[in-house]
């Protein structure tokens, strides 16, 4: 009788525990993000994001961001990319153009899976701001505005807000921005 016991308080202390570590999906672009699925996955599923999954099929960054990474993608909604003068995101479109589209990409990716709770704690570590090295080199900082937005600043002096935190994925993680973030170069 006891090793009955013994065995049902084991199976009720696991099945309590699942749901402690389940990870929930969460919507984006009116699609359901999934977490057991890569970046170029999900975010193909996002109408809030066909610009920017158009623009990393032309790059070619596909097979990277389909990759084991961890990557932590700050991505830009459409009407970001929209918001750019006239005729910028057809000119990074065109095949001459592969290499710059590929920085101003790869400027929107952090090594790693950085979480907000991550970013908030670094923003308090820094006093303030935390200096994040991008993919591409560069360098973007956090800093909060309010108790609960997260902002972002390019090497421009441009600021997007997080929009959508923690959107997790198999190989990382998104956070939707509400504008495009420039490099330097």
């Amino acid at each position: 009788m006891s090793k009955l016991l013994k065995a049902l308080a084991l199976v009720g202390a696991v099945a309590m525990a699942v749901p402690a570590f389940a990870k929930s999906t969460v919507m984006v672009g009116g699609e359901e993000m999934f977490p057991t699925k890569t970046i170029v996955e999900n975010a193909v599923k996002s109408a809030d994001h066909t610009t920017l999954v158009t623009a990393v099929k032309a790059a070619g960054l596909v097979d990277t961001l389909s990759g084991k990474g961890p990557f932590t993608v700050f991505a830009p909604v459409n009407s970001a990319f929209a918001a750019l003068p006239a005729g910028t995101v057809d000119t990074l479109l065109k095949p001459e153009n592969k290499s710059q589209l590929t920085g101003v990409l790869t400027y929107h990716v952090v090594a790693g899976r950085v979480t907000a709770d991550d970013l908030k704690w670094w923003i308090k570590k820094g006093h303030g701001t935390a200096e994040l090295k991008t993919v591409a080199g560069g360098k973007l900082w956090a800093s909060m505005n309010g108790p609960n937005n997260i902002v972002l600043k390019d090497e421009h002096g441009g600021w997007a807000n997080i929009t959508i935190y923690d959107v997790m994925q198999s190989n990382g993680v998104i956070h939707a921005i509400d504008k495009v973030l420039l490099p330097n170069s």
